[in-house]
């Protein structure tokens, strides 16, 4: 059964997230799905229509605060974002579970990993971005981060004084990923060309928000407070980050396992079978050491 839920996080804030359970209660650790950026919790659509973990696990996508219906008056980063899970399994009286992350998602659950290690069993990494391996527009954007931390903050202000509010609808990802599924291989990159699009994302997300999610993005990873067994799924293009370098800065977790799929950026989209497949064997076969 598939529902959408609501919690309050720490400060009150009331957040949204969708909570699949199986048809009986089991023992097994729940699994966390966390989108990326400008994102929502619908980019997990096919791997819950897909995924065998339903059987047996609930699984639970929260739309991250500043994102999807999870709107917030300000911008959310990471210290908000791990909070806002912890609160959201003590909400379902979850102890413990396996996080699953796609970029920026990726990022949140390696920061949430090392902040709460009591609370995270195991880590499934889709195209993490670390900041050492970043290409193309990401890399310049580093340079750059501290003037964006101040437009940041006057953003913050006309928030809160009001100045600058419209209503966001939040994007239903299955209808994009839809046209990526029914796309020819000559025709995969035009099929994907709103995934990620400034002049979509900028529809659903608030500037403030959209800015700080690329930041999050070039922000150094707490890789050494890890100690929970890992499985890390990058593509092998260049377009956002090098998977080579990728490779070398993650292989310092503890018990990591590495996968590469031939595509750029938007596994999910442009691969969710194989996405799908490797998930499950990954926490089927660590499912013991996981308890």
């Amino acid at each position: 059964m598939d529902e959408k839920k609501y919690f309050q996080s720490f400060d009150d804030s009331t957040l949204m997230y969708r909570r699949w359970l199986p048809e009986q209660e089991t023992a097994f650790l729940p699994v966390v799905l966390l989108h990326g950026a400008a994102s929502n919790s619908t980019r997990w659509w096919h791997f819950v229509e897909h995924s065998c973990l339903t059987e047996n696990r609930v699984l639970l996508r929260p739309d991250l605060r500043g994102n999807g219906e999870s709107i917030w008056k300000g911008t959310a980063g990471i210290e908000h974002w791990i909070q806002d899970i912890a609160c959201m399994l003590h909400h379902e009286n979850k102890s413990r579970a396996i996080i699953l992350g796609h970029c920026l998602g990726a990022n949140i659950a390696l920061n949430f990993a090392a902040r709460y290690p009591e609370m995270c069993a195991g880590l499934v990494l889709v195209e993490p971005m670390v900041a050492e391996a970043v290409t193309g527009n990401l890399a310049r954007l580093k340079r750059v981060v501290p003037m964006i931390h101040l437009i940041i903050k006057i953003l913050d202000v006309l928030y809160w004084l009001g100045l600058y509010r419209r209503r966001f609808h939040a994007v239903d990802l299955r209808k994009l990923d839809q046209r990526v599924h029914q796309a020819s291989q000559d025709k995969l990159n035009e099929a994907l060309a709103d995934h990620g699009s400034p002049w979509l994302d900028l529809k659903t997300t608030p500037i403030g928000q959209y800015i700080n999610n690329l930041v999050v993005l070039v922000a150094p990873l707490p890789i050494g407070k890890v100690h929970c067994p890992s499985l890390i799924i990058q593509a092998n293009g260049i377009s956002m980050t090098d998977a080579v370098k990728t490779k070398a800065v993650l292989s310092q977790l503890p018990d990591a396992e590495f996968q590469e799929i031939d595509t750029e950026h938007w596994i999910p989209a442009s691969h969710p079978d194989i996405l799908c497949q490797s998930v499950d064997n990954w926490v089927m076969q660590k499912n013991n050491s996981m308890i």
